[in-house]
């Protein structure tokens, strides 16, 4: 087996405004940096309305879907957040991010790969289920969580969210189910400014990790080995999702976190060597920030090679 990448060239036809941080180029840096890789490559399809709606209002569904522009931009919640918006172009790229997710879930749960890695963007994990913000329409990782436990009849599952901005809207669509462990790490109090340490969930199957401004990776790892591995270690889950955001890293500039692309395989390195553990290895990583594109791509690599050498 082999580690697969999931992806699709219409993630580049999700256009935003000048100056907006979530670009096309964030794909086509992260898509570049792993070429060379012998991954198995796998187009992302498209998901169907009925695979979003689990997680999200049909009303609202629908007018994500229909709310392309003929020209331009249409803003979403343009009042609070103007820089989540749809152009033209938008709507496959918005289904197959969906899509991608939920079949990378089906590869690593079929056995057809060992690990995966969805390369798409608009990313995911902010999407509320009424509500778009922060570059996100709908919740790529939730729905996967969704996706493994109705099709594949998973019995637990935990989600881990490193990105440097809290996935408040994961948490909120999954602290509900005691079959999901929900982990998130941020810089606090960063936006969306949610991911304090209290917020546990109605069955204390969410765990947020506030990190610092200015802290390290190595704070990081300490926190992670002390604190994220045994929590997941006594989960015991029989898949881990990963939403991974590379924007902690030293470079980025939305928010105030040191880690390096080092640190990145070496979570990579860690979540595998727990999923080897206790489910078989099936992880499943979907892309959510990452803004100094250098700095992306780099990371990227790093951890899809962590991922790789854990396939073989």
């Amino acid at each position: 087996m082999t580690t697969a990448l999931v992806t699709h060239a219409s993630g580049l036809l999700h256009r935003t405004p000048p100056g907006v941080a979530d670009q096309v180029a964030r794909l086509d840096f992260v898509t570049r940096a792993l070429h060379d890789l012998p991954l198995k490559r796998v187009d992302a399809p498209l998901a169907t309305e009925d695979q979003i709606t689990p997680m999200h209002d049909a009303e609202y569904v629908s007018k994500v879907l229909g709310g392309c522009p003929d020209s331009g931009f249409s803003f979403f919640d343009a009042d609070t957040d103007a820089e989540t918006c749809l152009s033209p172009t938008s709507r496959e790229a918005v289904l197959r991010s969906v899509g991608g997710a939920l079949h990378a879930v089906d590869l690593v749960m079929s056995g057809s790969a060992a690990n995966a890695f969805v390369a798409m963007r608009p990313p995911g994990h902010h999407a509320l289920p009424d509500r778009a913000m922060g570059f996100c329409f709908f919740g790529n990782i939730a729905l996967a969580a969704h996706h493994a436990l109705t099709v594949h009849g998973v019995n637990k599952l935990a989600i881990v969210d490193f990105d440097v901005h809290h996935g408040n809207g994961t948490q909120h669509m999954v602290q509900d189910d005691p079959r999901v462990l929900f982990i998130s790490s941020q810089q606090v109090l960063l936006w969306p400014e949610s991911g304090l340490a209290d917020e546990t969930g109605p069955h204390d199957t969410v765990l947020n990790l506030p990190l610092a401004p200015g802290s390290t990776g190595a704070e990081m790892r300490i926190a992670f080995a002390n604190t994220v591995f045994p929590r997941v270690r006594a989960f015991q889950p029989d898949l881990i999702l990963v939403s991974a955001g590379f924007d902690a890293h030293r470079d980025d500039p939305l928010a105030e976190l040191n880690w390096t692309e080092e640190d990145y395989n070496w979570l990579a390195r860690s979540f595998c060597a727990i999923a080897n553990a206790c489910c078989g290895g099936r992880i499943v990583s979907v892309l959510e920030g990452g803004y100094d594109l250098d700095a992306l791509g780099k990371s990227a690599r790093a951890y899809v090679q962590a991922l790789l050498r854990a396939s073989d």
